[in-house]
């Protein structure tokens, strides 16, 4: 059922992969940032950025993996699915205490809603490989793309945060929304 899809998930592992390393370039651009506001941001928007490549690397690798059927397979995306979609519901509530950023429109959508219909396209996708339905590499691929997305729009809303708020922290200005870059 996957066999046709061996492409796709190379690619996305690929992606993934070398995107959570761009985002230690992320890190370091935020190293002149006072510690109690980038603990906070990593908090809120570095680790989940992060979480979404991890997730369509894992993706990737679980189903690239020689399983002698589709049930492991689908079981250890289920439960990817179910803790990306626990993790994802706790950052959205995390989020809305800071009081340094707040998302609006296109950014909460990317930051919080693909994750979500990310996570439960990865469980629907992950029920039909076990029972074999055809639409299952379909959800499953659209929830490893979505997580791409989620995350490429992350680690860039984060990088221009990141570089508006380094002068402003040499210069002592308060710091601003998010979404100012």
């Amino acid at each position: 059922m996957l066999h046709n899809w061996t492409n796709f998930f190379l690619s996305t592992a690929a992606a993934g992969a070398q995107l959570i390393g761009l985002l230690f370039v992320v890190v370091t651009v935020g190293t002149s940032l006072s510690r109690s506001q980038s603990v906070a941001g990593i908090h809120a928007f570095l680790t989940p950025t992060l979480t979404c490549f991890s997730g369509v690397l894992l993706q990737a690798l679980v189903v690239l993996a020689p399983w002698p059927s589709y049930w492991p397979m689908g079981l250890m995306l289920v439960l990817g699915g179910l803790a990306g979609l626990a993790y994802h519901l706790y950052v959205i509530r995390s989020q809305r205490k800071l009081d340094f950023a707040a998302l609006h429109g296109v950014d909460w959508i990317a930051h919080n809603a693909f994750p979500v219909v990310a996570d439960a396209s990865l469980i629907c996708g992950a029920a039909g490989l076990i029972a074999e339905k055809p639409f299952a590499p379909y959800a499953i691929a659209g929830a490893s793309t979505l997580l791409l997305i989620s995350g490429i729009y992350g680690a860039w809303d984060l990088t221009l945060w990141m570089v508006t708020n380094r002068d402003k922290t040499s210069l002592g200005v308060s710091h601003s929304s998010l979404n100012d870059g």
